[in-house]
């Protein structure tokens, strides 16, 4: 019986910089265009309520992509969907580089996000399948730090490229980072052992990611996911804006706050080994209660608040989602639901959290200024407490990482 690899084998090594350069490229193509909005406003002639299209085209589009990576990889199987997403990705994100007008621009963007869907599906599916469960944990941590990492490249690399070539140049940078990442895939990521490939009916096509959600704790952590991601993105996308008005004024500088960003990238490592002291669930819950805090510390009126803020902010978020998205196939192992199933209905509502609180929030922005947005935000992580309270509670191991014996608070 297949156990898995171990963390320091070489095989785990490869499988864990495949992985992390897979999501890095991920995240930096998805999320590029959320420091230019108010460029892209500027040059397509549109609201800044609308401008938030661009990325949440591609969110929403994830979430349709997700009801088809998850069974696709059930099918062809989780290393070769993780490959060709990465390689279609950095072809759309070409082709998004030459697009003439806003319609185009988000209809391409909406293509990328389908495309997009499979990396993240079949990576939290695979990890959980081919990595040893005493090290899953740490594997699962090292991924979604390289999420974070892309997370930083996608916002702070664009800034500067659009200064020497426009928004094109940014976009043309990240794709070819993108298929360079696919072909990285080719060559290091080895072959799964521990899932063999098979027919999927329709029936579990349309009903496998919905039918994950009907397990009790699988639904409370995907609402979790859904609030957190939701507060998490309305800042990142209203923040521009509000950098750029009176009384900050910064213009281009306003680049330089995403500086922040890479605070989080420790933030899955630090937060495992956290949970490893007081529980999984608890450490959830502080976590978002951070997150709450964040969204506090970034509206106060002082451009030093606001680079504290979202340092705090991006450390939060991303060392929740660690342990959110480990949790979930986790709990649909133990539970006897298919993890790619359970990961695709986690991931979809944490993409349906982006797309409808990001535009949210431009809008609260367009509307009535920074305090629509941190209400919003507030009262987005007040729900993400809530039911992560709730899931802690309601699943009767929340101590154990991925063994899978039952540890009662």
């Amino acid at each position: 019986m297949w156990t898995g690899h171990v963390a320091g084998s070489a095989t785990y090594r490869r499988i864990v910089v495949a992985l992390m350069a897979g999501g890095l490229a991920n995240f930096s193509l998805m999320y590029f265009v959320q420091p230019l909005l108010p460029l892209l406003a500027a040059h397509y002639g549109v609201s800044a309520a609308e401008s938030a299209h661009a990325l949440s085209a591609t969110t929403l589009a994830i979430i349709v992509g997700l009801a088809v990576a998850g069974p696709l990889a059930d099918r062809v199987g989780r290393v070769a969907v993780m490959r060709w997403s990465l390689l279609a990705s950095g072809v759309l994100g070409l082709v998004s580089a030459f697009t003439p007008n806003w319609a185009s621009l988000v209809t391409v963007r909406g293509l990328l996000g389908l495309s997009l869907a499979g990396l993240p599906v079949a990576a939290l599916a695979y990890l959980r399948e081919e990595v040893d469960t005493a090290s899953h944990p740490r594997a699962n941590a090292t991924y979604i730090a390289g999420t974070a990492v892309g997370g930083a490249v996608g916002r702070l690399l664009p800034g500067p490229l659009a200064l020497l070539g426009g928004w094109q140049l940014a976009a043309v940078a990240l794709s070819l980072v993108t298929l360079a990442a696919g072909a990285a895939l080719f060559v290091l990521l080895p072959p799964a052992r521990g899932f063999r490939p098979h027919a999927v009916g329709l029936r579990h096509v349309l009903l496998g990611t919905v039918g994950a959600a009907r397990d009790r704790v699988v639904l409370l952590l995907c609402l979790a996911g859904f609030t957190a991601m939701g507060a998490f993105v309305g800042i990142y996308n209203a923040i521009g804006f509000r950098l750029a008005a009176p009384p900050l004024l910064l213009g281009a500088s306003a680049a330089l706050v995403y500086l922040a960003y890479p605070v989080g990238i420790a933030a899955p490592g630090l937060i495992r080994r956290l949970s490893d002291q007081i529980g999984r669930g608890l450490a959830t819950v502080v976590a978002i209660g951070l997150l709450a805090l964040a969204v506090v510390v970034v509206s106060l009126p002082s451009l030093v608040a606001v680079v504290i803020g979202l340092g705090m902010l991006t450390f939060a978020f991303l060392g929740a989602h660690s342990l959110l998205s480990g949790w979930v196939v986790d709990r649909a192992r133990r539970a006897g639901i298919g993890t790619a199933q359970a990961s695709s209905a986690y991931l979809s509502t944490y993409y349906l959290g982006s797309t409808v609180a990001g535009a949210l929030a431009t809008w609260q922005w367009q509307a009535g200024g920074w305090a629509g947005v941190e209400t919003l935000s507030l009262a987005l992580t007040g729900a993400a407490l809530v039911v992560t309270a709730l899931a802690t509670a309601a699943d009767r191991n929340p101590k154990v990482a991925d063994d899978g014996d039952a540890v009662l608070d």
